[in-house]
């Protein structure tokens, strides 16, 4: 069996067995109290946003949840960052985290790329975080994300499935948010350097969340 197959399998199995613990669980869960979105900095450093409206098509594919998605910008020359924030208060319902994988390619984009890479984070810990390249004709976009509950940071679909039973048995929650981050390629820009862009905003950004997403 090849090695995605695996992976496919581990995650399937993972995903079932949370949805049916979940779904199985009768006592009311303890949903933390966290600040509203719309309340997140639309000033971030030296970036400013502009909202940008989720379709009702796209919030019918992320499911039940709490989403923000802006575009932050620094100066006229530069590439934006198209920021999203997704946030599940309970995933019992059958909403759900998942990947951008599933719905980042499309409009012609094609993903050339997958790796990690590591953001700061605001105690000096290393978090590590996907990293995703998407191309179209001369054009790419280069994608962090990552998963954050209850005060953890992961870049694994497989590890944030585990956290979120075992968070479920223990702490009666099953809280949890998706972060993305996208940035372009402008002409003649590196993509070393489009990535240096992103990850100056997501460690900006890290102290930011546990207000919106809380552990």
């Amino acid at each position: 069996m090849q090695r995605n197959q695996v992976r496919f399998w581990i995650v399937l199995a993972l995903v079932v067995g949370a949805a049916v613990f979940l779904r199985s669980r009768s006592r009311a869960e303890s949903l933390p109290m966290h600040r509203e979105l719309s309340a997140f900095p639309t000033r971030i450093a030296d970036w400013t946003s502009r909202e940008v409206v989720i379709s009702d098509d796209i919030r019918r594919i992320l499911g039940e949840g709490e989403f923000l998605e802006r575009i932050y910008g620094r100066s006229p020359t530069e590439p934006p960052i198209d920021f999203l924030l997704a946030y599940f208060p309970t995933q019992r319902t059958g909403s759900s985290v998942h990947s951008p994988k599933n719905c980042l390619p499309g409009s012609g984009w094609e993903p050339i790329e997958s790796s990690h890479t590591a953001l700061q984070g605001p105690s000096g810990k290393s978090i590590l975080v996907n990293r995703y390249i998407l191309q179209r004709g001369g054009s790419k976009l280069l994608v962090l994300y990552w998963y954050q509950s209850q005060g953890r940071s992961v870049a694994s679909e497989y590890w944030a499935k585990f956290y979120l039973v075992v968070d479920a048995i223990g702490r009666n929650r099953s809280d949890g948010a998706l972060v993305r981050i996208i940035t372009a390629q402008a002409p003649g820009e590196s993509i070393e350097s489009s990535q240096s862009r992103a990850v100056t905003f997501a460690e900006t950004t890290i102290p930011i969340l546990p207000g919106f997403v809380p552990e």
